[in-house]
């Protein structure tokens, strides 16, 4: 076993193993190192533990010493001079008709070399450019060209999930991705939707191949001949994350039904085709690859529950009261368009009939409610 401690020499960097020389460090100190660009300062991200000798790749270096706080104000010095060093050096470019993108500047922690990164499309031949550099910013000047992935880690950002660039946050490496990840994960193959701000494919799609390619091999193929609790029939879609496919009967190919992988049995793989020969067994036998009900899993049952909990506090349409069980319900219905019963009405005591009432009565609601006609042979207007 060897005493070791990690640090970075920038914030989503990798991690290189250091011999701390008896020191004791804590995460977030400041250390002094000799690496193979000269002294550098860098920061403690794990603390003094023991590894195996076989995790080390090469040679320990031991640490030079602490950083002090003179340090720390050489590298805010360093850091300053880091701005006015681009801006010369752009302006350089500018004049020498070069085709490259400048992206950032470093200053060693002694200030006598100064790295610069820059992006091109092809080779350029900046040897007049770095004899000019030198002259005027006098120290070292060594020039490094990147590519468009390096460029975002140096640079950060915010991706389209609105949080940090993952490469200049927590990933050492860049790994390989490839189109065919989005195949496997059912993602959009439009460009714009899987790159990322480099122009790459996004480093995201890496995170869960492992387990889209795990569950791939659990289910069946697209157009595959399957046999299921209700019949044989042909896979016509798959979900992944749910373990479950869609199935076209060949009793009623019309309406689909979903099943999940455990209770398909597939008979050809991938063809979409009955078999020459295949004999469809009795329903009876192809009941007993229904999954049982007791067979769920425990976050299945967990998720019901959940659900149940919802419903309670939140009731859909279907559990909320009808419209007969709602206090006046017959004026919901009218709005509806339907029909409301009658309601029952309180027993009134008789109306006086007509007959038992006077007979003056009935002549003078006649004669009043009677047209008044005019005479016969005058009395309108013109005559007189």
């Amino acid at each position: 076993m060897v005493e070791i401690i990690s640090i970075r020499f920038q914030n989503g960097g990798k991690e290189y193993y250091f011999n701390p020389n008896g020191l004791q460090f804590q995460v977030g100190d400041g250390v002094i190192v000799e690496t193979t660009r000269g002294t550098e300062y860098a920061q403690c991200v794990r603390g003094n533990n023991l590894i195996d000798e076989i995790e080390l790749t090469a040679p320990l270096r031991p640490v030079v010493r602490r950083a002090t706080p003179e340090d720390q104000k050489q590298v805010e010095r360093n850091k300053e001079r880091e701005k006015h060093a681009l801006a010369v050096c752009q302006q350089k470019i500018a004049e020498h008709g070069l085709d490259m993108k400048l992206v950032s500047a470093e200053y060693g922690f002694d200030g006598s070399k100064i790295l610069f990164f820059f992006t091109s499309e092809g080779r350029v031949d900046f040897r007049a450019l770095v004899k000019d550099l030198a002259g005027t910013l006098h120290a070292r000047i060594e020039l490094r060209q990147i590519g468009v992935r390096d460029e975002a880690k140096l640079l950060g950002g915010l991706g389209i999930c609105g949080k940090p660039f993952c490469c200049s946050q927590f990933l050492e490496e860049f790994q390989p991705v490839s189109i065919k990840m989005a195949k496997t994960q059912n993602l959009s193959l439009n460009p714009t939707k899987i790159s990322g701000t480099c122009g790459r494919l996004m480093c995201c799609l890496k995170y869960e191949q492992e387990a889209y390619e795990d569950l791939v091999k659990r289910a069946p193929k697209q157009d595959s001949f399957v046999e299921t609790p209700d019949g044989a029939g042909t896979v016509s879609g798959i979900n992944l994350l749910r373990q479950t496919a869609q199935v076209r009967l060949e009793s009623d190919p019309e309406s689909p039904r979903t099943y999940h992988n455990c209770e398909l049995c597939v008979i050809r793989s991938g063809k979409g085709r009955r078999p020459e020969g295949y004999v469809e067994p009795p329903l009876e036998e192809l009941a007993k690859l229904r999954r049982p009900e007791d067979s769920a899993s425990p976050q299945v049952t967990e998720e019901a529950s959940l659900a149940a909990a919802i419903e309670a506090a939140f009731p859909s349409r279907e559990s909320r009261p009808t419209q007969e069980e709602r206090p006046g319900g017959h004026r919901n219905r009218r709005r509806s368009g339907e029909r409301p019963q009658e309601p029952q009405q309180r027993e009134r005591p008789p109306r006086e009939s007509v007959q038992s009432r006077p007979q003056e009565g009935r002549q003078w609601n006649r004669n009043n409610n009677r047209r008044r006609r005019r005479p016969k042979g005058g009395g309108g207007r013109g005559q007189g």
